[in-house]
């Protein structure tokens, strides 16, 4: 696939994302954090198999490419902490917002600092507008503001998905990304199954079909689907610009939010998002 084949792809992957917000609140009303994180890495993992079939091209697993999918599966293990306090005591839109609206910033001062890469002028220009942005959908006017409460939680969500981005990113050297995604929610899976085996984790049998169908979104498209085509794209496009359309996320999750929660959609909202938008042609623009 080209470049802008890659471009397409990212942007669904984004709606998708955007969508898993206001799945993962809906989540947490009746399900506790440990029971949530293992059947979503696990159906996530059974979500992988037809894929798996279809691809019929065997998993290698090396040295080289086990420390980055221990890696990852830890920091995944850990967004997903964090992210679901966030949720439980925030909003699915602010979670949405400040996530994506910094991660990319993380994962650029990451580049910028490990590899002391030095970006352009309108690279700059471009995260200041997305993180402008991010204020303005959030009206956040204050550092003491920002920090409070759920907000905590969706900061080093930001702080934690820049450090997947690159390792995604370098990851492609040594195994498929399908390969990748796959064994990162198996081992994940697993690592939540020892942690919550003594909690009921046949609860969300007796859940209603809202929760469901908020599961097997998050898990199948949000997720699977989702990062899978990330993963992808990092290792072609670069960890800085795939990392650029997460600036995208904010627009899609606050109107899905308003859509189906009924979170309020206001001006300030719609201008932020239209901001995010333009970061993203900056940061990528030669």
């Amino acid at each position: 696939m080209n470049n802008m084949q890659y471009s397409k792809l990212l942007i669904l992957s984004m709606f998708l994302w955007g969508g898993g917000w206001t799945a993962l609140k809906i989540l947490t009303y009746d399900v506790s954090m440990d029971v949530l994180i293992f059947w979503r890495f696990f159906i996530m993992s059974l979500s992988f198999l037809p894929i798996l079939y279809f691809l019929k091209k065997p998993i290698v697993l090396n040295r080289s490419n086990l420390k980055y999918i221990l890696s990852s599966s830890v920091l995944n293990i850990a967004f997903m902490v964090s992210s679901f306090f966030g949720i439980k005591y925030g909003t699915a839109s602010a979670g949405g917002v400040i996530i994506t609206t910094l991660s990319p910033v993380m994962t650029f001062i990451l580049v910028a600092i490990l590899f002391r890469k030095k970006l352009q002028t309108i690279q700059y220009f471009g995260l200041a507008i997305g993180i402008s942005g991010g204020f303005v959908m959030l009206q956040l006017s204050s550092l003491e503001l920002f920090l409070n409460g759920s907000n905590i939680y969706f900061l080093l969500c930001a702080i934690i998905w820049a450090g997947v981005t690159l390792l995604s990113q370098y990851s492609h050297k040594h195994i498929d990304p399908i390969h990748y995604s796959f064994l990162i929610s198996l081992i994940a899976s697993i690592a939540a199954f020892i942690y919550a085996y003594e909690s009921n984790l046949m609860i969300i049998f007796e859940q209603d079909r809202e929760f469901w169908i908020a599961l097997i979104y998050l898990t199948v498209f949000g997720q699977s689907i989702a990062t899978t085509i990330f993963f992808m794209a990092s290792g072609k496009l670069g960890s800085e610009k795939t990392s650029s359309y997460m600036f995208l996320v904010p627009l899609f999750a606050l109107g899905i939010a308003w859509l189906i929660l009924g979170e309020k959609l206001e001006l300030h909202i719609v201008l932020g998002g239209l901001l995010s938008l333009i970061a993203v042609y900056f940061i990528n623009k030669k």
